[in-house]
């Protein structure tokens, strides 16, 4: 019986101070919690214990045992009893008491897995809820099968730290160490990875260290300090990164997922959102410094999102690559017209930005976040780019939710992918993508009263951001987020990919992989700078050569209904793989790509 246990409250001067979350100790188990602002905390485990506080804010007790899969939380001054906010896994939802678990339970079938380099890199992005019918990390790894057979090498799962609710995209969680209770344990998710790795298959993470969700944060009640006085960002008050133990919470968890659950990357949210760090070392150069310090034995990638398009973070190495989302926008503008919200600045002249995005990288000159220094993009290798012609936010935050392969006709589409495919960059695919599944993606959430109104409500502004509306429809026609029916819409449909055109897809996109595979990838692993080459083109074309490995891989893309006629020197013909090497025309809307040895 708990109440039974010997409890002390001495100093462990032996253990980290500054550690978030349950400790492990050879005599038992040590707890603790920052609450600066409070004057008595008790561990409440099977009856209540008084904890032992710091000078700095942190209360602390060791137990003499180590009571696995037992409720704990933590009393406050006035009684109230909150949740861990380094909890490994949740009782119920984010109000509700935590849960002890044993990091050593899961046995690894996989141990000896040492990832994958950067450049053989191809990312299915996917949502745990929404990929299987049963929304499960177990169901979602029996279908990583049928991905590694296509020839992808990564998966990256949306944001997975405990969020309100049952459903939601994950971008407003406020347990960064839980992995949200809905799709299964700690040991689910270690099973799925696990899974994965014996299928030669990557796992990325994207993680939100930018804001909290405004749901489930007792932070603020116990430990003001967490969070800046009267500063905001775009989802709620700014974290206060300058104090030392929020730092070690962000940096702990970055280590947390990729050393307990074998990650193989963290792909870090909107990082132009905690650009005001004002300490000696940026939170994001610590994270990166300290997860490669703390891992030599294995590949691991550090991603960002970094709509600024600033280079300092890649420049320095600190992080591999960029969400170019420069490059799905003037593709997205160009093929279907759409010029409102975030496609407004692709509008004039999208066929010369396209050009510039595929040989340099950026667009912009960016904003820096680290450093003042900025140097060009063209400065940075391709695979420092991560492209997509459809994502979560691009798609989940279109008033209806569609697809691009539905908005436009399938020769387009062939080509885009091919494009995607083929160039040097880091392609990134959605889930359903690897058999054009048709079904809407929207985004959906699990709450009530004035959340779920203002959740609501800031539908109608986003859906104008990316796209507006159909012809015909209007905000009244957005699915309301908060239905369950939103969510249960959004799952893809994996009998569509037994049809004959799904079966034809996935065979024809398997096939551009291996192409991929065979002649591109082997020229990344030594590619220094974007060495990408803007070639005169006609109207609606697109020409780049880029000098990477041993060869010059050559990009001729025609989006006009013309055929366009090519240049005589070009090298083999890599794609289409069905043509005679003596290619001298492009067919309207139509791509071809070939090398030559430099």
């Amino acid at each position: 019986m708990l109440d039974e246990l010997a409890l002390t409250n001495e100093e462990t001067g032996a253990l980290d101070d500054n550690a978030w979350g349950p400790v492990l100790t050879e005599s038992g188990t040590r707890f603790r919690l920052w609450a600066p602002s409070q004057n008595a905390v008790k561990l409440r485990l099977s009856g209540d214990h008084p904890m032992t506080r710091s000078g700095d804010g942190w209360f602390d007790i060791e137990i003499d045992h180590q009571p696995f899969g037992v409720a704990y939380g933590f009393v406050l001054d006035d009684g109230q009893v909150v949740p861990d906010p380094a909890s490994h896994a949740q009782q119920t939802d984010v109000s509700g008491l935590s849960i002890l678990t044993d990091p050593k339970a899961y046995d690894w079938q996989h141990p000896d897995w040492r990832g994958r380099p950067w450049h053989e890199t191809i990312v299915y992005e996917l949502h745990v809820g929404a990929f299987t019918p049963e929304g499960t990390f177990q169901a979602a790894a029996a279908k990583l099968e049928q991905l590694a057979e296509l020839g992808l090498t990564a998966v990256e799962l949306l944001p997975l730290a405990q969020f309100p609710g049952s459903r939601g995209w994950g971008y407003d969680g406020v347990m960064h160490y839980a992995p949200h209770n809905a799709y299964g344990s700690p040991d689910d998710l270690k099973a799925f990875i696990d899974t994965a790795h014996g299928l030669g298959l990557m796992v990325f993470l994207d993680v939100v260290y930018n804001h909290l969700g405004p749901e489930g944060n007792f932070l603020s009640q116990y430990a003001p300090a967490f969070f800046r006085e009267g500063k905001q960002n775009d989802w709620g008050d700014q974290i206060a990164f300058e104090c030392p133990a929020v730092r070690r919470y962000f940096i702990d968890n970055a280590i947390y997922w990729l050393d307990e659950f074998r990650l193989d990357g963290l792909r870090f949210d909107a990082v132009n959102e905690i650009k005001d760090d004002d300490s000696q070392t940026h939170i994001l150069e610590e994270i990166s410094t300290t997860v490669r310090q703390s891992i030599t034995d294995r590949h691991v990638h550090l991603m960002i999102e970094n709509p600024p398009n600033g280079t300092d973070l890649l420049a320095q190495e600190l992080f591999l690559a960029d969400w170019n989302d420069g490059f799905h926008h003037v593709i997205h503008r160009i093929v279907t017209g759409e010029t409102s919200g975030i496609f407004e600045k692709f509008a004039p002249e999208p066929f010369e930005k396209l050009r510039k995005i595929m040989a340099e990288g950026y667009l912009d000159r960016g904003e820096p976040i680290v450093s003042d220094a900025l140097p060009p993009s063209r400065c940075l290798p391709p695979t420092a780019f991560i492209h997509f012609l459809q994502n979560h936010d691009q798609v989940g935050n279109r008033a209806l939710g569609d697809r691009l392969h539905t908005i436009i006709n399938e020769q387009t589409y062939k080509t885009l992918m091919t494009v995607l495919m083929l160039s040097p960059q880091i392609p990134l695919i959605f889930m359903g993508d690897h058999y054009k599944d048709d079904t809407p993606f929207h985004f959906f959430a699990d709450y009530d009263g004035e959340l779920a109104d203002a959740m609501r409500e800031n539908r109608a502004p986003e859906a104008e951001n990316f796209g507006g509306y159909p012809e015909g429809k209007s905000a009244e026609d957005i699915p309301d987020p908060n239905e369950e029916v939103t969510f249960t819409g959004s799952k893809i449909d994996w009998a569509q990919a037994e049809t004959a055109e799904g079966k034809a897809w996935s065979s024809w996109l398997r096939r551009l992989i291996e192409v991929r595979r065979e002649h591109i990838v082997p020229q990344l692993s030594d590619v220094q700078d974007s060495s990408g080459t803007v070639l005169p083109a006609p109207e609606q074309c697109v020409f780049v050569d880029w000098t990477i490995g041993s060869v010059v891989l050559q990009l001729r893309l025609n989006l006009s209904d013309e055929t366009i006629r090519l240049e005589p020197d070009l090298g083999t013909c890599l794609w289409p793989v069905d043509v005679e090497e003596s290619t001298s025309e492009l067919l309207p809307v139509s791509v071809a790509f070939f090398f030559r040895e430099r």
